[in-house]
């Protein structure tokens, strides 16, 4: 089995198996090809979300990143989705349907993925206007929205 598709079958397995979160600074440099991090968003609260086509939850995550950055974009949000797919083209069909308005990024070779030890998809981490991860969380449940949205609404209101 190649590299990339064991990577593919650990992060599915993780999906549906791994309940905790991930952990640690905010990437820093370029990490892929297509993602160089989050230090040029200080002083703004950064979702950091990755994602593949084939994520289920991902399908539900989508629309619900759009109304977070539609509200509190002008407030200091930004959305960044990182997506982990291989061939970018499942990636692009995937946006098609969905048009996100957010930063979109790609790390086909999983090195931001690895630097922040996603456990499953998808795995959103909420960093602070300091570059600190403060949230992190693995799937995507529309009944956890609500506590999502206080998250991000709180770490908005710190200065």
């Amino acid at each position: 089995m190649r590299r990339a598709d064991a990577r593919k079958y650990y992060l599915l397995f993780a999906c549906v198996c791994c309940l905790s979160g991930a952990a640690g600074r905010a990437a820093t440099a370029a990490d892929s090809d297509g993602f160089d991090g989050v230090d040029a968003y200080r002083g703004r609260v950064v979702y950091l979300d990755f994602w593949a086509s084939w994520c289920a939850p991902c399908r539900q995550s989508f629309p619900w990143m759009q109304a977070m950055h539609d509200a509190y974009a002008q407030q200091g949000l930004t959305i960044i989705a990182v997506n982990l797919d291989i061939n970018r083209a499942d990636a692009e069909r995937f946006l098609q349907q969905y048009k996100p308005q957010f930063n979109v990024r790609y790390d086909s070779r999983g090195a931001a993925a690895e630097r922040y030890r996603i456990p499953g998809m998808p795995t959103s981490i909420l960093i602070d206007r300091h570059g600190v991860t403060r949230f992190s969380h693995v799937g995507f449940r529309p009944v956890d929205r609500t506590q999502y949205e206080n998250e991000l609404r709180g770490l908005l209101a710190e200065h």
